[in-house]
C-alpha cells in the first residue's frame, strides 16, 4: 500500500488492523497515537467509561501489536478497563462508538467479541496467572508463541499477582512476558511500601536511557564496537551483581528490563525485542502517564478513571450529582466517627468511589487504603476488631466476592464484629457482567451469624449504619445501590426492620432496597384497574424473623421481587421457610438468573422484570391466572 510505504500520515480507517501496524514507520504510528487519543476522548465524553487509563497506554498498545502476533500470541489485559485501544486496533474500530452501550461492545475484554480478547478481565491482578497457564499450554503444544500480561502498578497490590509471579518465574520455562504499566496510580493514588519501591525503580529511568544510547553508539563503531559493547556490559553486570540489590522481580526468577518511557515507541520496541529473545519469563517495567494527552485527565487521573459523560472542552461532567448513596454513606460514617474513636474506615483503592474521602480527610489516622487487596482488607479488619475497634470496610459488591474465605475463616468463625458497606449492590449498568452486584446476598447469607441490611433511601441508610455498628454483633453488611436516591413512596419506615402495608388484599408483594420503590410505583399502576395488593418491605433482610413468615402465611398469594441472583437469594430462602411452616398458598418470585450484560440500569431492570411496569404486568397475570 503506497500510503503506508511513503511514510506519510495515515488514518485508522485506511488500515487493516492489527496487521498493517507492522508496515508503518514510527512517524506514522505517532500520527495514529494522536488520532486514537482524540477518538478516546470523543467517545468516552459521550458514553462515559474509563478514560485516563486508556490515554496512558496508547503507545504501549501500538508497540505490543507491532511486535507480537495476536491472536497467536496471547495478550492479557489487567485490569481490562485499559483495553479500549486494544479493541480499536483489533477490528472493532467501526463499533467503538457503541462501547459500554446496550448491544454494543464491552468496556472489558470479552472473548465472544473477538479472538484477540483471550479472557474475560474485569477484576484486577489475574493476568499473570492466566498468562502462566497459557504460556505453559503453548509450550506443551510445541507452539513458539508468547503470553503477554499487561498489568498496572495498582493491580500489583493484589496477592494473586505474586502467586502468579512466584509460579511463573521459578517453575516455568515458557515464553512468558509481564509488562508492568507503572503510572503511579491504581484508581485512587497508589499507597504503601510497594509504591515506594516502584518510585525507587522509576528513578533509574534516566540511567537506563543513557545506558541504551551509549550501547547504541558503541555498536555503530566499525570492527571493535560490538566487542566493546559486550565487554562493557559484562563488566557492568559483574559490578552490579556484586554491589547492587537485585529487584524483587529478579528474585522471583524473572529477567527484569527497564524502566523505559512508555510514550516512546522506539524505546518500547527495543525493549520488547530484547524480551522476546530470552524465551523465558521476563518483566518489562514501563513508565506511563495516566490521562496522557488530555490535560484535565492528566491533572485529575482519579476523577477520569471511570467518568460519566463530560464536556470535552471544559472537562466538566454533563450531570453532577451532589449526593448519592456512596457520599451519604461516607458522610454519615464520618459523623459517627466524630463521637466514637473506635470506628475505623478501610478501602481497597476506592476512596472516592466509596465516599470515604470525607472520613480520610477528617480522620487520616483511622483511615486505611490497603490497595487492591480485598482479602487483606477483611482480615486486617478482623485484626482491628479483635483489639476492640469497629472497622468498616466499604467495598463494591462485585469486589467483595474476592474475600469470601476471609469473611468465613477470619471473621465469622471467631465471632468478630466488622461492618461491610456493600456499595454498588444490584444492577450497576454499563460495566456489565463483571461488575454487577448480584452475588453478595447469596454469598453473605451462607455465613452463620451474619446480618444483612438493605435500605431503600438515604435516611434508612443512615439508620442501618447505626444499627450495623451498635445494635449487632458479628459480621454485618449494609448494602445499597449505585447512584442517587429515587423514592416515590411516602411511608415512614424508620426504626423498623420490616413493615406490612395492609390494604385488605389477599395478595402480598414483597421486596427490599431499591426495588421496593418499583413495587410501590407498580401498586399505583395496579390501582388504576382496581387491583389492590398488600406490601411487605424488608430492611433487615437476613436473617428473617419467624414472625414475618407467620404473618405472610395469612395471604393467599405471595410474590417476591428481588434484585439479586435467584439461587441462594432471600426470596428463595423465604420460599423454603414458608414451605417448612406448612404454607399452602401460591408463592412466586422474580429474581435475576445468569449474568447481566451492559445496559443502562433502567433498561436492565425492565428486561429482568423488575421495573414498575413489568412488576405490575406480572402481578396482573398471576391474579388473572388464579381466577381462571
Amino acid at each position: 500500500m503506497d500510503f503506508i510505504n511513503d511514510g506519510g500520515r495515515v488514518s485508522l480507517k485506511e488500515l487493516k488492523l492489527p496487521e498493517d501496524l507492522k508496515k508503518l514507520s514510527l512517524r506514522q504510528c505517532r500520527y495514529l497515537c494522536t488520532e486514537i487519543r482524540n477518538l478516546l476522548i470523543s467517545t468516552v465524553s459521550k458514553n462515559g467509561g474509563h478514560l485516563a487509563s486508556n490515554l496512558g497506554v496508547v503507545e504501549l498498545t501500538i508497540a505490543i501489536h507491532r511486535n507480537f502476533d495476536s491472536p497467536d500470541d496471547k495478550i492479557i489485559w489487567d485490569v481490562g478497563h485499559q483495553s479500549y485501544v486494544h479493541k480499536i486496533l483489533t477490528g472493532r474500530l467501526d463499533k467503538f462508538s457503541t462501547i459500554r452501550q446496550e448491544n454494543g461492545i464491552s468496556g472489558f475484554p470479552k472473548p465472544e467479541e473477538s479472538v484477540h480478547d483471550v479472557c474475560i478481565s474485569g477484576h484486577s491482578s489475574t493476568s499473570v496467572s492466566v498468562a502462566c497457564g497459557m504460556a505453559e499450554a503453548m509450550r506443551l503444544q510445541n507452539k513458539d508463541n508468547y503470553a503477554v500480561a499487561v498489568i498496572g502498578d495498582g493491580a500489583m497490590t493484589g496477592g494473586l499477582f505474586y502467586e502468579g509471579m512466584n509460579n511463573g518465574g521459578k517453575e516455568l520455562k515458557s515464553n512468558l512476558i509481564v509488562i508492568l504499566n507503572d503510572n503511579n496510580m491504581s484508581i485512587s493514588k497508589s499507597v504503601g511500601s510497594l509504591e515506594k519501591y516502584l518510585t525507587r525503580l522509576r528513578n533509574t529511568e534516566k540511567y537506563m536511557r543513557t545506558k541504551r544510547k551509549v550501547e547504541q553508539n558503541l555498536y555503530h563503531i566499525p570492527i571493535v564496537g560490538v566487542k566493546m559493547a559486550r565487554g562493557i556490559k559484562s563488566a557492568k553486570d559483574t559490578l552490579k551483581s556484586a554491589m547492587l540489590e537485585r529487584t524483587m522481580f529478579e528474585d522471583m526468577g524473572f529477567i527484569y528490563l527497564g524502566p523505559v518511557n512508555g510514550h516512546n515507541l522506539s524505546e518500547l520496541e527495543q525493549v520488547i525485542h530484547v524480551a522476546k529473545s530470552y524465551h523465558r519469563p521476563v518483566l518489562i517495567h514501563v513508565n506511563t502517564t495516566k490521562g496522557k494527552g488530555y490535560l484535565p485527565a492528566e491533572k485529575n487521573p482519579g476523577e477520569y478513571h471511570g467518568i460519566s459523560k463530560f464536556d470535552v472542552v471544559s472537562g466538566n461532567p454533563e450531570v453532577s450529582v451532589s449526593e448519592c448513596y456512596s457520599t451519604v454513606f461516607g458522610k454519615e460514617l464520618t459523623s459517627l466517627a466524630e463521637k466514637d474513636d473506635r470506628i475505623c474506615a478501610i478501602t481497597a483503592a476506592m476512596k472516592y468511589g466509596t465516599g470515604l474521602q470525607f472520613f480520610a480527610e477528617k480522620f487520616p489516622e483511622r483511615f486505611y487504603d490497603v490497595g487492591i487487596a480485598e482479602q487483606h482488607a477483611v482480615t486486617f479488619a478482623g485484626g482491628l476488631a479483635s483489639m476492640g475497634n469497629i472497622p468498616v470496610f466499604a467495598v463494591y459488591s462485585t469486589f467483595l466476592q474476592r474475600s469470601y474465605d476471609q469473611l468465613v475463616h477470619d471473621i465469622a468463625i471467631g465471632g468478630l464484629h466488622i461492618v461491610l458497606g456493600v456499595d454498588r449492590a444490584g444492577i450497576v449498568g454499563e460495566d456489565g457482567e463483571t461488575h454487577q452486584g448480584l452475588f453478595d446476598v447469596p454469598m453473605l447469607s451462607t455465613i452463620p451469624n451474619t446480618t444483612i441490611y438493605s435500605p431503600a433511601g438515604y435516611e434508612e441508610l443512615k439508620l442501618c449504619m447505626k444499627k450495623a455498628i451498635y445494635a449487632n454483633n458479628g459480621l454485618v453488611a449494609v448494602r445499597y445501590p449505585r447512584g442517587a436516591e429515587e423514592i416515590s413512596f411516602n411511608e415512614d419506615f424508620l426504626n423498623t426492620d420490616y413493615i406490612f402495608m395492609k390494604n385488605g388484599s389477599d395478595t402480598l408483594l414483597v421486596s427490599y432496597g431499591r426495588i421496593y420503590n418499583e413495587v410501590y410505583k407498580a401498586q399505583t399502576l395496579l390501582n388504576s384497574d382496581g387491583t389492590v395488593c398488600d406490601r411487605l418491605k424488608l430492611t433487615k433482610i437476613f436473617p428473617l424473623r419467624r414472625e414475618i413468615i407467620d404473618e405472610m402465611k395469612n395471604y393467599k398469594r405471595i410474590i417476591f421481587f428481588e434484585e439479586s441472583v435467584g439461587s441462594g437469594s432471600i426470596s428463595e430462602k423465604t420460599g423454603f421457610m414458608l414451605a417448612e411452616s406448612g404454607y399452602c398458598g401460591s408463592y412466586s418470585r422474580v429474581a435475576v438468573e445468569g449474568f447481566v450484560k451492559q445496559a443502562k440500569v433502567k433498561s436492565s431492570l425492565s428486561q429482568l422484570g423488575l421495573s414498575c411496569e413489568k412488576i405490575a404486568d406480572y402481578v396482573r397475570r398471576k391474579i388473572i391466572n388464579a381466577q381462571t
